[in-house]
Formats: C-alpha cells, sequence, structure tokens
C-alpha cells in the first residue's frame, strides 16, 4: 500500500482510509469480533490510517478500535472527530464548537480509546453560534498539552478553513467528494486546501454504494441503515440518480480524466495534500456517474456529445442531495462489518 506524507504534518499515511462508522451499526448490525478483524486485516494490507468520531455508537466505536490497536498504537494513524450535538431549536441546528465541549469530547475520547495522544481532533463541524477561530483556538490548547498531535475541521467553507488556519495550522478538510458529489470543487474547498497545504479527505467516494455496481435498496436494507433516511436512495429518485449505473462499466475507457484524478496527479497534491481514498482504482470500479453520456440527461437537458452534465450541476436541480447545505453527516469509506 503506498503511503504519503499526511499534508503539513509529519505522519505518513496509507492513500487508502479506514472509515469505522459502520462498525457501530450504521449500516446495519455489525459485528465486533468481524470489525476488529476487519482493522487487523487493513493494517496487514497497509491500511493504517483510521478515521472514527465520538459519536459513533456514543463511544462503542472508539471503545472497539482501542481493543483493535491494543499493543500496536503506533502502527496506526487515528483521526477522530468531535460529534456535534444538535440544539433544543426545531431546525435542530448542529452545535459542538464550544472550546469546553471539544475539550471533554477530546478527553473521553482518549479514555475509551485508551490511548494517550490522539494523532488528528477533528471539530465535525463549525458551530453557527461559536466563530471558527474560537473553536480552532480551544483544539490548539489540547495540541499544546499534548492531548493530539494535529487539529483539522470537518463539512466547511474555504473560508472557515481559512479564518481557522490563521489561528492554528489545521491538517486536513473531510467533506463528501466523487463523481456523485462535487462541492468540493464548486464551493473552493478543494482550492483552499492547495493554498493552505493541508490534506483533502475525500469520504463517500462511491455515493454510499450508489456508484457502486448493485445499488442498495432501501427496502432491502436494515431497520437501522441511516441510507434508508436519504434522499438519494427513495424510490422517487432512483431512476434518476441511476441512470449512469445500469449502462456502463469502464469509466475510464468513456470519460474524460475525472477531477479526483487530475488531482491526485497534480504538483504537490501527489505528496499528500490530497488524502484520497484510492481514486483511481475506487473510479475504475464504479459506473459513472448520473448523468454521463446519455442522450437526454435525467432532468430532461439534452446532452453536448460525449461530453456528461456536470454532476454537481445536475445534482443541485435534483432532490438526491442528501443536504442543503456543507452539513451532511461525515461518513468516510465504511467498513460493512
Amino acid at each position: 500500500m503506498e503511503r504519503h506524507r499526511f499534508a503539513n504534518t509529519d505522519l505518513s499515511v496509507s492513500i487508502i482510509g479506514l472509515g469505522c462508522y459502520g462498525m457501530s451499526g450504521a449500516y446495519g448490525p455489525a459485528d465486533d469480533a468481524e470489525s476488529i478483524a476487519t482493522i487487523h486485516r487493513a493494517l496487514d494490507l497497509g491500511v493504517n490510517f483510521l478515521d472514527t468520531s465520538a459519536s459513533y455508537g456514543q463511544g462503542h466505536n472508539h471503545r472497539l478500535i482501542g481493543e483493535a490497536i491494543r499493543g500496536r498504537r503506533h502502527d496506526y494513524v487515528i483521526h477522530s472527530k468531535s460529534g456535534s450535538p444538535r440544539d433544543g431549536s426545531p431546525n435542530g441546528v448542529r452545535g459542538g464548537g464550544d472550546p469546553r465541549y471539544l475539550r471533554q469530547t477530546c478527553e473521553q475520547s482518549l479514555k475509551n480509546l485508551a490511548i494517550e495522544t490522539l494523532d488528528v481532533f477533528c471539530m465535525s463541524r463549525v458551530d453557527p453560534n461559536v466563530p471558527v477561530e474560537k473553536s480552532v483556538g480551544g483544539m490548539a490548547e489540547l495540541v499544546r498539552e499534548g492531548k493530539t498531535r494535529f487539529i483539522s475541521l470537518s463539512e466547511c467553507s474555504a473560508e472557515s478553513l481559512r479564518r481557522g488556519s490563521a489561528v492554528h495550522p489545521l491538517a486536513s478538510l473531510q467533506m463528501e467528494y466523487s463523481l456523485f458529489s462535487r462541492d468540493a470543487e464548486e464551493q473552493g474547498q478543494i482550492d483552499a486546501c492547495k493554498e493552505l497545504g493541508m490534506a483533502m479527505m475525500a469520504y463517500a467516494v462511491l455515493g454510499r454504494g450508489m456508484l457502486s455496481a448493485e445499488v442498495p435498496k432501501v427496502e432491502e436494507m436494515a431497520a437501522d441503515d441511516i441510507r434508508a433516511d436519504l434522499p438519494r436512495f427513495h424510490s422517487a429518485n432512483k431512476p434518476a440518480a441511476t441512470v449512469g449505473s445500469r449502462r456502463h462499466r469502464a469509466p475510464e475507457e468513456r470519460y474524460p480524466r475525472s477531477a479526483l484524478d487530475r488531482l491526485a496527479d497534480g504538483p504537490g497534491l501527489a505528496r499528500g495534500s490530497l488524502h484520497r481514498t484510492d481514486t483511481r482504482r475506487e473510479i475504475a470500479q464504479a459506473p459513472r456517474g448520473e448523468c454521463a453520456r446519455r442522450e437526454h440527461c435525467a432532468n430532461g437537458r439534452r446532452s453536448r456529445g460525449n461530453r456528461p452534465h456536470r454532476a454537481a450541476r445536475f445534482r443541485l436541480r435534483h432532490p438526491l442531495s442528501d443536504r442543503t447545505n456543507a452539513s451532511s453527516e461525515p461518513v468516510t469509506v465504511e467498513s460493512r462489518s
């Protein structure tokens, strides 16, 4: 497994990260023994980067990982998010940016993981009620105290990245990015990461299964599978969402080079400022996006020759997006264990 320096840190990480969300029941029942075996097998294959969160299973995910890495802590790089509790408002605005909350979460995460220091502590979302500078300043205190080596942000705007990095260097941004979801391009986060020397951690590179060879069916999902609540899997949206997944199997032969491939090969990005989840191989195995090379796009717009409509433009015109802003629940590349 190829490893790169993780952006502006001294961490050496595999280009594929193991997202541990599904090990705490996000996609149906999970088996702890199988999950631990998956973490061990990942390391055997050279995957040393684990992505987790204090909110996954309300601490279960951390306790599970702690057991899995016992005696092998230094073989793994642990990126842990803070979680973002909803407030009591009717709209359920996510908070979690108060430095006191971030400290409490970091310390509890260390206890559950049974380790002394996180490699990267990440604030899950920018709190609309707390300036990002104040949140990052609170996390910077944790770095100075040795409770985390580096800090990062997830699901935030390019402006927030720049404002936060002015307080303390940020290692990475975690955000959904795939042929299905291109917000990081459209909204400028990728450019900001390049500018600031940060890693871009792409999660859900196969659209949580929407871009896989067999698109999951809601009626076949477990009762506690969170995808059953995502608009992209709803029956009313399914025909539009799966336009591309029925007729093509070799995207690299028919597509122009994807943005993910171009980024991976760009100057500096290949040295670690883009932390990708196996972009070439994932894309090569996945069917093309929903707008790709059809006489008519699903939204009624005629395609121009063989050039596909931009996926982001299509997604914004249809009710397939799982969010209306950059505040979706981070998932990353999930294990189905």
